[in-house]
């Protein structure tokens, strides 16, 4: 009897709630998530006693995982500095900016025309291992297991982003495949829904030559970025590639 009266108590009290709507307790949802937003920002608010610190704070905010405690670090730092200190960090970042250079061949970012890899001798002219921007070019040359040269492609393809095959430079390196010297092609992408999506593309625009298409081998995690991986397993991945037949079907 006692457990009855409580099930009928509860269906009592929930009863007592049945006029607040689906549509009402959205609209409570949305109202106290506004809310607590609004008190967020507002206390969360920065003032600055210069209207020059907060627009270089608001600059150092720009990069990505800079945060604005961190950019405000950042600027009281350089105050301290000396002017000869300051004028040669943003010298170089002039410099960077207006005479840095996309190699013609590889598109690896480097000081003049053709970069050092592309133009020495010692490299392996005859094998590409293509990635996906300067970062993973010096993460594979850190492992010092690769002698070959590179291709840049610039990002990889991203529907959601709104990056497609236009947007890399894949059609550089069919380019360079037409060359008829090239005897390997190494697809060192990230294992991710996007570096998959385009080694698969790639894979089906370069099939057609007679050149060995290869991935490296999955000692890397799905979902994990080329350039966090350390040195060994990166190494060990690129030494023991796998024809990338292998994965289709």
């Amino acid at each position: 009897m006692a457990k009855q009266e409580r099930l009928v108590k509860m269906r009592g009290a929930i009863g007592d709630l049945s006029f607040i709507t689906p549509r009402k307790r959205l609209l409570t949802f949305f109202f106290l998530t506004s809310h607590f937003l609004f008190l967020t920002s507002y206390f969360c608010t920065m003032h600055f006693s210069s209207r020059l610190l907060e627009q270089a704070v608001e600059e150092f905010g720009r990069l990505p995982g800079v945060g604005k405690k961190t950019a405000l670090r950042l600027v009281l730092h350089l105050l301290k500095q000396s002017d000869g200190e300051v004028s040669r960090f943003t010298g170089a970042i002039n410099q960077l900016k207006e005479q840095i250079k996309y190699c013609k061949t590889c598109f690896n970012i480097a000081d003049v025309e053709v970069c050092e890899i592309c133009s020495s001798a010692k490299r392996d002219h005859e094998t590409i291992c293509v990635v996906e921007d300067t970062r993973d070019v010096m993460a594979i040359e850190n492992t010092n297991q690769y002698q070959g040269v590179y291709h840049v492609l610039g990002g990889l393809i991203s529907p959601m982003d709104g990056i497609g095959p236009a947007d890399l430079k894949i059609e550089a390196l069919i380019e360079r495949l037409r060359a008829g010297t090239i005897k390997e092609v190494i697809l060192a992408l990230s294992a991710t829904m996007e570096g998959d999506t385009t080694i698969f593309y790639l894979y089906r625009k370069l099939k057609d030559f007679d050149v060995q298409i290869s991935t490296i081998a999955r000692g890397i995690a799905f979902g994990g970025e080329l350039e966090y991986v350390d040195e060994v397993t990166l190494g060990r991945s690129i030494a023991t590639r796998v024809p990338y037949e292998r994965n289709v079907g």
